[in-house]
């Protein structure tokens, strides 16, 4: 019986390509003295490219696009530390979000987030969200010193919230890190589709978080 959902956060509850286009156009307009030179279109479509949807830090991401556009007067470490403190002034959810948390909890499911990244970065993301004290347990890979797809990250969630893994459902868009690597630890697994990913073959997959509370509040045989 299914007790506890988890969430991974980029691509699956946090609109994270939406959020960074949020975010590259408001740092054009902050450093514009610096960046003028360049088209914000070109800038912004060069800084996704860079970016590979979130798997290259934005150091890297920050030192090519000086170097590609000549940028003077403006340093990768002012450019990073306006990403680190300001990104989550731009995090926007996928819809539904709230609503759907909402149903879960009032169905006494636990809830939690296990995320790949930065901390406190991706805390502050997660607090942007306004969806903290929905959570019983959340994990951040960088202060866990343990990341997806290693198993261990999924069975300390499990352990923080005194269940089962196989009373545990895992909610991802990372085919590899989020679904196999759950359900390799023993959770149940479920794939969350966006625009950025790919279909693979499996049935267990979402295409809304919405979806979600149609799956686990008809019956947990479903899973």
């Amino acid at each position: 019986m299914i007790k506890a959902i988890l969430f991974d956060l980029d691509g699956t509850i946090l609109d994270r390509k939406s959020s960074l286009i949020n975010f590259i156009d408001y740092q054009y307009n902050k450093f514009n003295n610096y960046l003028n030179h360049i088209n914000q279109t070109t800038f912004k479509n060069k800084f996704l490219e860079l970016d590979r949807n979130g798997y290259v830090w934005k150091d890297k991401v920050y030192t090519q696009l000086i170097d590609i556009f000549n940028i003077t007067g403006l340093s990768a470490d002012v450019l990073l530390d306006d990403y680190i403190n300001n990104f989550c002034n731009q995090c926007l959810p996928y819809p539904n979000l709230k609503e759907t948390l909402d149903i879960l909890k009032s169905n006494r499911y636990k809830l939690g987030i296990i995320t790949n990244g930065k901390y406190p970065f991706q805390y502050y993301n997660i607090k942007s969200l306004q969806i903290e004290e929905y959570m019983d347990v959340i994990l951040v890979s960088e202060k866990e010193n343990i990341k997806k797809p290693n198993p261990l990250i999924f069975e300390r969630a499990a352990k923080k919230l005194n269940i089962d893994l196989c009373e545990c459902l895992f909610v991802g868009d990372s085919y590899k890190n989020d679904y196999i690597a759950s359900k390799s630890a023993g959770m149940y697994s479920i794939y969350r589709l966006n625009n950025e990913n790919k279909m693979y073959t499996t049935t267990n997959y979402i295409k809304s978080l919405s979806d979600l509370t149609d799956i686990v509040t008809k019956s947990n045989d479903l899973l």
